[in-house]
């Protein structure tokens, strides 16, 4: 006679969250220092970098400012003086210019539109 397989729905709610919390806290007791510290980076890494949305960046960024603290904003300047990207410099520039021409644009637009009323 062959065993029954459990699947998740064979259990209530709050035996599926108590199994959960079994199988982390047994998962962790077997894993040695090193396994550890790899899958904390891994988990970190993820949570930091693949950000999708603004609340999720937003939600990255406190993490950090919370960590360094007071030091926060000394990291934020060597950082952006360190790595200086004039790719962005240049793209940031062209934006600016290509606002002024759509303003332009928009501009003698509205010029040119006269009113009915007008005669």
């Amino acid at each position: 006679m062959k065993k029954k397989s459990f699947i998740y729905s064979d259990l209530s709610k709050k035996q599926l969250e108590k199994l959960k919390e079994f199988y982390i806290q047994k998962k962790i007791e077997s894993m040695g220092h090193q396994e550890l510290k790899q899958f904390v980076l891994e988990v970190i890494s993820h949570h930091i970098n693949d950000t999708i949305d603004k609340e999720e960046e937003l939600e990255a960024w406190r993490e950090m400012s919370d960590f360094f603290g007071e030091q926060f904003e000394i990291v934020i300047q060597n950082i952006q003086t360190k790595y200086i990207d004039q790719k962005n410099i240049l793209e940031t520039e062209i934006d600016s210019q290509k606002q002024r021409i759509e303003l332009l644009e928009r501009n003698t637009l509205d010029k040119e539109k006269t009113d009915m009323w007008d005669d």
